[in-house]
């Protein structure tokens, strides 16, 4: 297997999340100088399989498991301090060395505490009574203190004086609030004493990783370093730019970069779109392409689509070309990345939506309102499918001439060229298309 090397590169996912851009971000991490994880939180799960060895991580970059190189979250992240010490531990207890060169935290990153998720408990996460797909994580009440301020904690004030007050002060007025939504009786009050005794620990366990990554990353790209930039979650959950409001709390696409990490658009060379060769959703909200019958249960289990983070049963369909073109294009994405090939073998015709009608008319824009999405109604174009197994296969050539022909159709409607093919979870299961990605 070779491994994946090009200068500035982000990678992004184009659907709605899930479509394995750990693997990629794995297999580009060689000779970076950091690889930078800039929104999202532990609601982002990706898995990376070495060897037989399966790594599933939420806040940690995928890079992580590549000896030499410095992981970064910026702060663009909402952090869940025992999660990320959480994995930190397995990583360390499967022999992966983790310290103060090898992983970067923003001290600008918003840190959840327990009343993120009380808040996340109690609030309605739902829309016309369908849920807008929380994972309950506390995610969206981070987010949701960040702009409004006055109630948000970074990771750089867990070390200030006034650290205790804060807490005292925050979790009192924290208390009045959650005491209105909860009914009478069900309430128990958040202790500031034990939060602030927790969280203490926190900051001393997490302090050699603490950093201001906007510094650093600024003087390497300035020095020509390479970085390796990883999106979390899929463009179509964007929170400006996505099916709103069934979206996450973040800026998931491509144009999350700059805000998320600091790092200026001009450094960025080349960007990576991550697909699956069909589409999945998690939640709800609408999905034009969804297959609610034998087809979607094939794909559901040959791809075994359970949530990393939740294992909730994915919603699976059709690829989306109409959409996935819109997220290529907000993204300014270079080439494509389409995974999870061999999830397709075994049928004998694949369909793809190349067009949506809506109110009898045909477009290909993607609906900037999710009622319009809603309504639309897809317009496919059937090709053939292929019966043989792939997941074995080294080389683009040898690929059915079936496959070849699918892909070769996804780059034409999406306007972009096939850089890299996964056949399978391994490192190894990776054909690269481009043999300028390439790289003995």
């Amino acid at each position: 297997m070779r491994a994946i090397s090009v200068p500035g590169t982000c990678v992004i996912g184009l659907q709605w999340g899930d479509e394995a851009k750990g693997k990629i971000v794995d297999l580009l991490t060689k000779g970076r100088r950091y690889v930078v994880r800039y929104q999202g939180g532990a609601n982002a799960g990706h898995t990376v399989v070495v060897g037989d060895e399966v790594y599933k991580l939420s806040l940690l970059p995928s890079g992580v498991l590549t000896p030499g190189v410095t992981c970064m979250i910026t702060g663009g992240v909402v952090l869940n301090p025992a999660k990320v010490l959480d994995e930190v531990d397995e990583l360390v207890s499967r022999g992966i060395t983790l310290d103060g060169d090898s992983l970067k935290i923003s001290d600008r990153t918003h840190v959840i505490l327990p009343w993120h998720f009380a808040e996340d408990r109690v609030l309605d996460s739902s829309t016309g009574g369908e849920s807008i797909g929380t994972t309950q994580r506390g995610i969206g009440p981070c987010y949701r203190d960040k702009v409004a301020r006055s109630h948000a904690i970074r990771l750089g004030d867990m070390y200030r004086p006034d650290f205790r007050d804060r807490i005292h002060h925050i979790t009192a007025e924290k208390n009045r609030v959650l005491a209105a939504m909860v009914a009478d009786g069900e309430f128990e009050p958040l202790d500031a004493n034990a939060i602030h005794s927790q969280y203490a620990e926190f900051a001393e366990r997490l302090q050699p990783f603490v950093a201001d990554t906007t510094e650093l990353l600024l003087t390497s790209l300035e020095c020509g370093e390479q970085v390796l930039f990883e999106g979390a979650q899929g463009s179509l959950l964007d929170v400006d730019h996505g099916t709103y409001p069934y979206v996450t709390s973040s800026n998931s696409s491509g144009v999350g970069i700059s805000n998320g990490s600091g790092v200026p658009g001009k450094y960025l060379d080349r960007v990576l779109g991550v697909v699956k060769a069909y589409s999945t959703r998690v939640g709800g909200g609408p999905f034009p392409t969804e297959l609610e019958d034998d087809t979607g249960q094939y794909l559901r289990d040959r791809g075994n689509e359970y949530g990393t983070v939740t294992r909730r049963p994915r919603r699976c369909g059709w690829l989306d070309a109409v959409a996935i073109r819109y997220t290529a294009r907000l993204g300014g994405v270079d080439a494509l990345c389409v995974m999870l090939m061999d999830v397709l073998s075994g049928l004998d015709e694949i369909a793809i939506c190349t067009a949506y009608e809506i109110d009898g008319r045909r477009t290909t824009a993607f609906p900037s309102h999710v009622d319009d999405l809603r309504r639309v109604k897809p317009i496919y174009e059937t090709v053939s499918g292929w019966r043989e197994e792939i997941d074995h296969i080294t080389s683009y050539d040898e690929l059915p001439a079936a496959a070849k022909g699918y892909l070769d159709r996804i780059s034409d409607l999406i306007g972009c060229p096939v850089d890299v093919v996964s056949v399978g979870p391994g490192r190894e299961q990776t054909i690269v298309v481009n043999e300028s990605l390439a790289k003995c």
